[in-house]
């Protein structure tokens, strides 16, 4: 079975929170204490933390509840990535082309999933934010 893109990201997203949880007393002084010396290490986390608010827009902003067909379309686009898969060994030339498809294939076939995990996905990262936001010095 393909991965779910958004199944993927909560998983990802769940360990960095994880880490964060377990870590953040430890990490904190010393986040400060590199501060001291290069500030950057808060633009760093500046910049972090817009990437995350970014992509909970991004997730918050999709809706597939109206999508009639959603699931045919979903096999639709799963048929098309295993014929661009073999299309890549035969088309060597036209790698970037096929994957650049594949990228967006890759984002449209998870949509069916995104319902399961959004919720659990926003809630991760307002904690990831949370936690960014308690290692910046004050």
């Amino acid at each position: 079975m393909d991965t779910n893109i958004f199944e993927e990201l909560k998983n990802l997203l769940t360990e960095f929170k994880t880490f964060l949880d377990q870590n953040v007393p430890t990490i904190r002084p010393a986040i400060q204490q590199i501060a001291k010396m290069f500030s950057q290490i808060v633009e760093l986390i500046d910049k972090l933390i817009e990437l995350m608010n970014k992509l909970k827009t991004e997730i918050s902003n999709f809706d597939i509840s109206n999508i009639p067909g959603l699931a045919e379309a979903t096999q639709f686009i799963t048929m098309i990535k295993s014929f661009l898969e073999s299309a890549r060994t035969l088309l060597p030339d036209e790698a970037g082309t096929i994957n650049d498809v594949l990228a967006v294939a890759d984002v449209v076939g998870s949509l069916s999933g995104l319902d399961d995990v959004k919720e659990e996905i926003l809630t991760t990262i307002d904690a990831i934010v949370a936690h960014l936001n308690s290692l910046k010095p004050a």
